[in-house]
């Protein structure tokens, strides 16, 4: 999957855990407005991908350009990581909230300490984000009171805080219900349709093919097309 268009260029990523290569050679596209899935078993690759992605790992070799933000091989500067927080979010499996942060102080978080946008401006983002994800009710709430569902609401909008236009899921479905998966998969519609690029690693083939827009598998620490929907 390659286009002229692409906000996110993998190639040629290798990455290793001790004695054992995870990627090998990974390689993808993903362009504007498009949700594109990377499935998987559990162990193949595809959270260390996001994670690659994200900054989060330092991998051996390859390159990942995001917009116009480039990592190479070895922990990425300071500079080059700050600059990618602003390119990209991301959504943890387990959410991976604040615990002693109400909602609203979770979105608040980043834009205010990180990049030192004033509190008011902040608040007012975070409450149309938390209004717009259907839980500006809960914004008082501490982590541990919300709902599944909730909580990983209020991790979208938390990812979102400083408008990257990359969003990275990690297994998004897993302590959600089938009704609460068909308003995941509303949601995510509505972010592409707003020109944001969503890649979501999940195990769940049943929702990325009801949902993304192109499907790619990681087999051999190599990233296939396993169908494109759209």
């Amino acid at each position: 999957m390659t286009s002229g268009d692409a906000v996110l260029r993998v190639r040629d990523l290798y990455f290793d855990r001790g004695a054992r290569r995870i990627l090998d050679g990974a390689s993808l596209d993903a362009n504007r407005g498009e949700l594109v899935a990377i499935m998987g078993p559990s162990g193949s690759g595809k959270t260390t991908l996001l994670r690659a992605i994200a900054g989060l790992e330092p991998f051996q070799a390859g390159r990942i350009v995001l917009d116009d933000v480039t990592l190479e091989k070895g922990p990425a500067p300071a500079e080059t990581r700050r600059a990618l927080c602003r390119k990209v979010g991301m959504v943890f499996q387990f959410h991976c909230l604040f615990e002693h942060l109400s909602a609203l102080d979770n979105v608040c978080l980043a834009p205010v300490h990180a990049y030192g946008v004033a509190a008011s401006d902040a608040e007012l983002r975070a409450r149309d984000l938390l209004r717009a994800f259907g839980v500006e009710h809960r914004a008082a709430a501490l982590p541990r009171s919300l709902s599944g569902g909730e909580a990983q609401r209020v991790a979208i909008a938390r990812a979102l805080a400083v408008d990257p236009p990359v969003l990275l899921m990690d297994e998004p479905t897993a302590s959600l219900d089938r009704e609460r998966r068909a308003e995941l998969g509303e949601l995510m519609r509505s972010l592409i349709a707003e020109g944001r690029t969503l890649v979501v690693a999940t195990h769940d083939e049943e929702f990325a093919r009801a949902w993304a827009t192109h499907l790619l598998r990681v087999e051999d620490g190599k990233v296939r097309i396993a169908r494109a929907t759209a």
